[in-house]
This record gives structure tokens, C-alpha cells and sequence, in this order.
């Protein structure tokens, strides 16, 4: 039995803790909300995050961050992206002061709004000097893999070996988990499709149709490999799971926040009527903006990511954003 801490209650983190106590280990939750807490240990449900999901009896909450993790052989970042650095940076005190780290595998998917950074680089900043650090991340929605629906993801880090084990904590029946060294790609890949997926909900919003989506897709993941390549990543990575499969999930699948939220957009809403009473985080948002920086800073071009974030923030019209995509410059279809 393996003493793991799963830091966030959200959907995802919840998900993914009913999966490793259901395997067997010892798992804490640690949610920022007292209710999901209370609900978690006198309901075994988090009808907050995760309506309807009757979670495994052993599964505990707690809401001491510290307490939480003391102790933890395996620590899962679930928090989103924004909030890495200050709740992982809170976690790591409870940390062992000498000695062996504990694994910490990250879930989020997004980037540092800040310092345009992914989420196991902020973790290598603020863990402890020889921490293990993984990222898992692919086509995976937390209610299908609450429901054991057969689900396929990848583990990454730069040391195979860390993959490997990340790979057999997490592993099941239903929960197929290939390894990776590719940390950039895969990391990048998960952050970016989000923005993809607020510009195929946007086109489904403008009521337009498949030849569209199919297109924004597919120049959309050509962005996304010119960027990570840029960043040093390996191209091939983008045309498996963390890339074109989380992708096409993302931006088809009907339980994608990112896609609702940019239909929403879509048909007329504003940013704020539609992040309104929204429990649940959109990362492409925040990400959409993030990449733009990202991409100048790196000289790579960005075009869906710059029109999503110039009708996000800049109030442009959404068919606007569809015009000038359509009347960009010739080009011949390649990555570079």
C-alpha cells in the first residue's frame, strides 16, 4: 500500500483519487473548500467538483495542506495551473527536511500567467532540491474515468525510470499508462489544446460546421508542434495521446469545459456572463493569453491562440477572428 496526497479537489484531482484508493493505496484529498472536505469524509461524494460520483469508502479529505502531504510517498499536483506555485510552494514545507523525496506527479494543464512556465518547471522551482518530479496528462475527463470508461494517458519525465514508476502508481484496468521522457511536449501539449478547444467551441457557437472544426483542429495542433518545438521538444509527441488525442477530446468532446465556454462565447456571451458561477476552471483562458506571450517571446507564430485571446480580452468579434484567420497570408501546409 502506497501513502499518496492528491492536492486539489476539483474534478480531475477527485478523479484521480477515487481511482488510487479503489487500487488499493492509502489517499488523501486536500481540497481549499470546506464543504468538499466534509463531503468527501461523511458522504464519500464531492458534489461540488464531481456531482453524482460515489467515491471509494477509504478515500480521506483534509483541508491542512500540510497534513495532508507529511508523510505522502507520492504527492499529485492537481491544482490548476495559476495556483501551482503558491499551494505547491505551501506543500513542499511539510516536505521531508532530509532524505528522500517524495514522488510528486503533476495533472495540471495549463501555464504559469506570469512567468509563462509549465507546471513541472514551477514544481522543480519550489520542491526541494533531488525532488522526482512527473507529469501525466491526455485524453482523459475525470467523469468518464470516474465511470472506469477505458482511458489511455502518458507519464513523462526526464528520467525514464520516474516515468516508469509514475507509470505503475497509477496504472489499472481501465487506466492504461504509456511512459515518456518528452516532458516539454507532453506538458505543452496539455496546456495548449485547451486554447484550441475555446476556438472550436467559439465556431460551433457561430453555428458554423465540420469542415471548420476539422481545420481549426489541424492547424491548431501545427501550432502547438511549432511552439513546442521551439522549447525543445520532440515533434512526434504531438501526434500521440498528450497531443492530437488529448486535442481532438478537448475540442469535440461534449464534457470539455474549454469548449462550452467558448461556444458560449460564441453565440454572444462576454467572458465574464460566461465564467459566471462557474465553479470549475477553464484553463484555456488564462493559457490563451499565456501562449501568445510564450510565442512571441519565442518568435513562433501563434494565429488561433492570438485571435482566441483577442476575442477573450480585447472584445473582438468572433466572426472577425474567423475572417482574418481566413485571409492570412498563402502559406504551404508544414509545421515550421
Amino acid at each position: 500500500m502506497t501513502r499518496i496526497a492528491v492536492v486539489g479537489g476539483g474534478a480531475w484531482g477527485t478523479a484521480l483519487a477515487d481511482l488510487l484508493a479503489r487500487k488499493g493505496d492509502a489517499v488523501t484529498i486536500w481540497a481549499r473548500e470546506p464543504e468538499v472536505v466534509e463531503a468527501v469524509n461523511r458522504q464519500h461524494a464531492n458534489p461540488v467538483f464531481l456531482p453524482g460520483a460515489s467515491l471509494a469508502p477509504a478515500l480521506r479529505a483534509d483541508g491542512d495542506l500540510g497534513a495532508a502531504v507529511r508523510g505522502a510517498e507520492v504527492v499529485v499536483s492537481a491544482a490548476p495551473a495559476h495556483a501551482v506555485r503558491p499551494v505547491m510552494t505551501e506543500a513542499a514545507a511539510a516536505f521531508p527536511k532530509n532524505g528522500a523525496q517524495p514522488l510528486v506527479v503533476s495533472v495540471s494543464k495549463g501555464l504559469d500567467p506570469e512567468k509563462l512556465e509549465r507546471p513541472s518547471t514551477v514544481l522543480e522551482d519550489v520542491l526541494p532540491r533531488g525532488t522526482p518530479v512527473a507529469v501525466l496528462s491526455g485524453p482523459s475527463f475525470a467523469q468518464e474515468v470516474y465511470q472506469r470508461q477505458p482511458t489511455l494517458v502518458v507519464a513523462a519525465a526526464s528520467d525514464h525510470a520516474v516515468a516508469q514508476r509514475t507509470q505503475r502508481v497509477f496504472s489499472a484496468g481501465h487506466f492504461r499508462v504509456y511512459s515518456h521522457t518528452d516532458v516539454i511536449g507532453v506538458e505543452l501539449a496539455g496546456a495548449l489544446k485547451n486554447v484550441i478547444a475555446v476556438a472550436a467551441g467559439i465556431l460551433e457557437g457561430l453555428g458554423l460546421g465540420y469542415n471548420t472544426r476539422a481545420a481549426v483542429i489541424t492547424r491548431g495542433l501545427a501550432e502547438i508542434t511549432r511552439l513546442g518545438v521551439a522549447l525543445g521538444a520532440d515533434p512526434m509527441t504531438f501526434a500521440g495521446l498528450a497531443g492530437m488525442g488529448d486535442l481532438i477530446l478537448t475540442a469535440t468532446g461534449p464534457l470539455s469545459r474549454n469548449r462550452a465556454l467558448g461556444e458560449a462565447i460564441g453565440r454572444g456571451q462576454s467572458l465574464a456572463a460566461a465564467l459566471k458561477g462557474k465553479k470549475t476552471v477553464a484553463e484555456g483562458v488564462e493559457t490563451a493569453r499565456a501562449a501568445v506571450a510564450l510565442g512571441e517571446k519565442h518568435d513562433v507564430e501563434l494565429p488561433i491562440a492570438r485571435e482566441v485571446s483577442a476575442v477573450l480580452f480585447a472584445g473582438k468579434p468572433p466572426r472577425q477572428a474567423v475572417a482574418d484567420l481566413m485571409e492570412r497570408d498563402l502559406k504551404a501546409e508544414q509545421w515550421r
